[in-house]
């Protein structure tokens, strides 16, 4: 109840904020509808260029991809953690987080929450429901309840990830780290993975598992590509890896000792 209060208190400062300077919220949107875009688009080029990926269909591939936003929308909007070695490390930031009485993490990732990047997860849901169509897939009563699953497994996947990899700010001073290159690999997970070798196949499952927030999921749903398996092990690779990455955390705040003078 008392992170939420903390949630509550930090969106109103927010939609305060962003009253005040419109333009930069309506940019923010614009940006991320032109990401979106950019993104879909490159998918069309490369089936104006191939029938298809693999045995994935163009329709399957656009599916895939639009499941891949929704949860990638939701991580972005809660878990803004990519300047947080620059803002909260180099800065001198981390040692205001300490003094006050809520979870460090909590704190971190409230003041920097951003709620247009949830226009990412409308969109994506929109894309996966045009393909939806396109394919003439099933729906059942329960789909709805296995997309909520499935996200809030996929987001946890995503969040466990950059949290751990937020924490190795605490024991070097490089303002960008690695951010950039887990970026790119995490592009991955938003096409076929079958579409890979065994090594890259075997790295984005067990290693860096973003599989989990794009094909295995989605599979759910695809008749043709469905992977009960895989898919049911989203909110288990979820939960696993929010719980190593909470613990990572922990033990580089142990570790912390102050920016100095």
């Amino acid at each position: 109840m008392f992170n939420l209060s903390l949630f509550r208190e930090y969106i109103a400062n927010y939609m305060k904020t962003k009253l005040t300077y419109r333009a930069d919220f309506w940019v923010e949107v614009f940006s991320d509808l032109m990401f979106s875009a950019t993104n879909l688009i490159f998918i069309f080029v490369v089936f104006q260029h191939t029938p298809a990926l693999g045995d994935w269909s163009e329709a399957e591939v656009v599916f895939v991809y639009g499941y891949f936003m929704i949860p990638y929308g939701i991580f972005s909007t809660f878990t803004n953690l990519w300047n947080f070695s620059e803002r909260y490390i180099a800065k001198g930031e981390m040692d205001r987080i300490l003094t006050r009485p809520a979870g460090s993490l909590t704190q971190v990732m409230l003041e920097n929450v951003d709620p247009p990047s949830l226009i990412g997860s409308l969109i994506g849901l929109c894309i996966m429901g045009a393909s939806w169509s396109q394919l003439g897939l099933a729906f059942h009563w329960y789909d709805p309840l296995v997309l909520i699953v499935m996200t809030l497994g996929s987001v946890l996947v995503y969040m466990g990830l950059y949290t751990a990899l937020a924490t190795i700010s605490f024991y070097t001073d490089a303002p960008t780290g690695i951010a950039p290159l887990m970026y790119n690999i995490q592009n991955y997970g938003r096409y076929p993975i079958q579409i890979y070798n065994k090594g890259i196949r075997f790295l984005l499952t067990w290693l860096l598992p973003f599989a989990f927030v794009g094909v295995y999921p989605a599979s759910f749903f695809l008749e043709r590509h469905r992977d009960l398996v895989m898919a049911w092990l989203t909110p288990v690779m979820g939960v696993i890896f929010w719980a190593i990455g909470l613990w990572i955390w922990r033990r580089g705040v142990k570790r912390y000792r102050g920016a100095g003078s």
